[in-house]
């Protein structure tokens, strides 16, 4: 172990607590993984870094930073502290005690349509899933926080404290019912730009129009201005209302590839560079994975490329 004025061994509760605020990147973050207090935690860190006689964290405006007698405590005893855990987490019986729920978070849609159908087998294998749907940086935030395991994230995260990986790119489509794209007429969008749609009823997913805007722009090259006719904060909704004769939208392609594949929905123009955005999977940076987590974000990954 690193050396340092330790006044006997170091206590495994507050090594505990180390690792907790290590991993996780804040106090808040340990407290709630470790169902204590802040002040506890705090006070168990400082206990700690009086006992090692050096700074084990540098707090910032959000979080902490591990210096380099962190990391390399961490490296030491991670993995004798993650055998104890796993030890402790049997049964008398020596068989593995009930797994904790895996919490996943992200957009609803993105939920829905692709991540909810493809971890179907594992819940019914006896997976215990608690999904929570929402924006991604309130999403971040609770993940930061320890309140999530894994988060669909529909921008990168910055800092230290989050790792994420490439899930799946969300192409967006210039979409209207069947109704609207016959009034519109076949090509004209192709033919004539956004003149062609001028008048025709936009709906939405949020008033400042973010997904039809970057359309408008990514393809266009313009800027879309405007108040929509509908906004449903939902983009199923969206999808629904747009095929029943709503008016038009810009839908992910996976959301809509149903609609258009039924005849539903209708593609106004493909052009050569749609718009598309990257989704992420994020999860604390260094933190200790149960195998229920990794099996979840490892069929997630396996599946997107098929959405």
């Amino acid at each position: 172990m690193p050396s340092g004025d330790t006044s006997g061994p170091l206590d495994l509760g507050l090594l505990r607590t180390f690792l907790a605020v290590h991993r996780s990147g804040s106090f808040t973050a340990a407290a709630r993984l470790l169902r204590l207090s802040q002040p506890t935690v705090t006070a168990q860190i400082r206990t700690l870094e009086q006992q090692l006689g050096r700074p084990l964290f540098e707090r910032l405006p959000r979080g902490v930073a591990a210096t380099a007698a962190a990391d390399a405590l961490a490296a030491e005893v991670a993995g004798p502290l993650d055998a104890l855990a796993a030890v402790a987490e049997r049964g008398a019986d020596g068989t593995e005690a009930a797994a904790e729920p895996v919490h996943l978070a992200g957009p609803a849609e993105f939920l829905s349509v692709c991540a909810l159908p493809a971890l179907a087998q594992l819940v019914g294998a006896g997976l215990r899933l608690r999904v929570t749907a929402g924006l991604t940086d309130d999403l971040l935030a609770g993940l930061r926080a320890g309140q999530h395991d894994l988060v669909v994230a529909t921008s990168r995260p910055r800092g230290r404290a989050l790792s994420a990986v490439p899930l799946a790119d969300e192409e967006f489509v210039l979409v209207a019912g069947p109704d609207w794209a016959g009034r519109i007429g076949p090509g004209r969008v192709a033919a004539e730009g956004p003149a062609a749609l001028r008048g025709v009823p936009l709906v939405v997913y949020a008033e400042d129009l973010p997904i039809a805007r970057r359309y408008w722009r990514h393809v266009f090259g313009t800027r879309l201005t405007g108040p929509a006719a509908a906004v449903v904060p939902d983009l199923r909704g969206v999808a629904a209302a747009v095929a029943a004769g709503a008016g038009i939208s810009v839908l992910p392609r996976y959301l809509c590839a149903a609609g258009l594949a039924a005849g539903t929905l209708v593609p106004l123009l493909e052009p050569d560079d749609p718009p598309i955005n990257t989704a992420w999977l994020v999860r604390r940076a260094g933190a200790a994975e149960p195998r229920p987590v990794a099996r979840v974000r490892e069929r997630l990954l396996a599946a997107a490329p098929g959405w």
